[in-house]
């Protein structure tokens, strides 16, 4: 996967977090987050976002990288 496909997948991740913000919290809003990556991402798209998590993540938001945490949890 390229710089730039990495990249929209980050800019991806983070919008669907700062979406689901109106949760009660931020464990809620990640719960969701990783739901819908779970449902609707493919396999190799989360498993590109996890390894940059685990190596970096720098970009990630806070409700991002929970979110990536609860996803490594449910494989």
């Amino acid at each position: 996967m390229s710089d730039q496909q990495l990249q929209n997948l980050i800019n991806m991740i983070n919008q669907i977090g700062a979406n689901n913000l109106h949760h009660d919290d931020e464990h809620d809003a990640a719960e969701m987050v990783a739901g819908h990556l779970k449902k609707f991402w493919a396999r190799s798209m989360k498993a590109q976002l996890i390894s940059y998590a685990d190596s970096d993540g720098a970009q990630l938001s806070p409700v991002s990288r929970l979110a990536v945490e609860r996803l490594k949890q449910k494989r």
